[in-house]
């Protein structure tokens, strides 16, 4: 290695050392299935299959990885029968219980600023003003 070049994998970003207790909260309920899974369970107990079919579009295998996230997190129980038919229920813990409280004060705010919440692009999407696409030449074709 040469004295003045950076030693390999130098290039590859850090891990964010530092975390706030808000983030680790968000991560919890982050993502696009989490809180519809949480509202499912906010009304009691339910099984894999009950879950699945409240859930349109949603599948088993992923249904099965956010449980398991939730589950690791401390949010939601899973309870195994131990019968010889597998049966196996899930519901919230204590923490999912003031999640429960978080997410309808959550709702809550963004019913009292719908229109406000309307005026954004959806995440991760850049929206040009009308008056951009008017200003755009249209592309040759060859």
């Amino acid at each position: 290695m040469l004295r003045n070049q950076a030693p390999l994998g130098a290039h590859i970003m850090k891990l964010k050392s530092v975390e706030c207790e808000v983030e680790r909260l968000l991560a919890v309920i982050g993502g696009k299935w989490k809180v519809l899974i949480l509202r499912e369970l906010f009304k009691g107990a339910r099984r894999h299959a009950h879950l699945c079919r409240a859930l349109p579009g949603i599948s088993q295998k992923v249904l099965t990885a956010q449980l398991r996230e939730l589950e690791l997190d401390g949010a939601v129980q899973r309870r195994d029968f131990k019968t010889s038919r597998p049966h196996v229920e899930y519901s919230l813990t204590p923490f999912g219980g003031q999640l429960r409280r978080l997410i309808l004060e959550m709702h809550g705010l963004a019913r009292q600023n719908c229109e406000l919440l309307k005026r954004r692009p959806p995440a991760g999407k850049f929206v040009k003003p009308d008056s951009e696409f008017r200003s755009q030449k249209p592309e040759s074709t060859i």
